[in-house]
């Protein structure tokens, strides 16, 4: 009996093995001292998220998340060498399938803001205290790393 080929693959389920993405916790003191925290919307969904996005060739993790955070979000700093903590979440691709992603997050110390960077007028940006920045994201494990988050 001739072994049957597997099913193709549904647009629902995520594919299995997860890829990486890096991510930019952009933060800053107020007036008061008190740590403040940048979110920005998702462009498609418009959910609150930070800055983050798929490795730049050639470039180190830590770059590559300070990258993103100008391009998405026009803020530029001082970024942790190390991951300050990391979360995974499934990603809708353009060809509709989920892919399941692993972010390593690092903390940039935010010390100017551009008026001008690639994706000004595309994403709304919102500072807050992290308590209210963790209340605002919808993944659990990103939700733990802001309400923790100790610079």
């Amino acid at each position: 009996m001739a072994k049957r080929p597997p099913d193709p693959p549904s647009n629902r389920e995520p594919d299995r093995e997860p890829r990486a993405q890096f991510a930019a916790l952009p933060w800053r003191r107020n007036a008061q001292g008190e740590v403040e925290v940048l979110l920005i919307t998702s462009r498609e969904t418009r959910r609150w998220v930070i800055p983050k996005g798929w490795p730049i060739k050639g470039m180190k993790s830590a770059k590559s998340a300070a990258q993103e955070a100008f391009e998405e979000a026009g803020v530029r700093g001082k970024v942790s060498k190390r991951p300050v903590g990391s979360y995974a979440y499934d990603k809708r691709l353009k060809n509709g399938r989920l892919q399941h992603v692993r972010v390593a997050v690092f903390g940039l110390q935010v010390e100017g803001e551009a008026d001008v960077y690639p994706e000004v007028g595309q994403r709304e940006k919102l500072w807050l205290a992290i308590t209210e920045a963790a209340r605002l994201v919808d993944e659990p494990e990103l939700m733990v790393l802001l309400a923790t988050f100790r610079p």
